[in-house]
């Protein structure tokens, strides 16, 4: 049996931690719970999942994660229902700063269903919508 009860929050380091805030809160609907501007970090949530984005101390000179050659995370998966993902396709595609990886596809034969984008600041993220039960 496991010792872990599920994620906390989820911390990002992100160049720009107000635009990554305004992707959370404006396209996904997370309010923000908190700030820490001397850190400096911004809190987001959900209702079940906090997310602390926290800005880098050099944006200019950070090294962007590459998915391919670097150790970290590879991407954040966010699960959303299924009547959800289409509409939410479209208000990522019209989010400044998000560039979507692939559109709503099934994951393998189905019938789940996912995308995958990078968010404001480069990190990718996919959406999964699991079939309704």
């Amino acid at each position: 049996m496991a010792i872990t009860e599920g994620a906390h929050h989820i911390g990002l380091t992100v160049p720009d931690y107000e635009a990554a805030r305004d992707f959370f809160v404006d396209v996904l609907g997370f309010d923000e719970i908190g700030s820490k501007p001397e850190y400096p970090a911004i809190f987001v949530s959900d209702g079940s999942l906090m997310i602390t984005l926290w800005r880098a101390d050099n944006p200019a000179t950070a090294t962007p994660f590459d998915r391919k050659t670097g150790i970290g995370l590879h991407h954040l998966a966010l699960k959303v229902s299924p009547d959800a993902m289409d509409g939410l396709h479209e208000k990522l595609m019209a989010a400044a700063g998000c560039t979507i990886e692939f559109a709503p596809e099934p994951l393998n034969a189905g019938p789940v269903r996912h995308m995958m984008c990078k968010i404001p600041g480069g990190i990718r993220m996919e959406f999964i919508a699991p079939p309704s039960t």
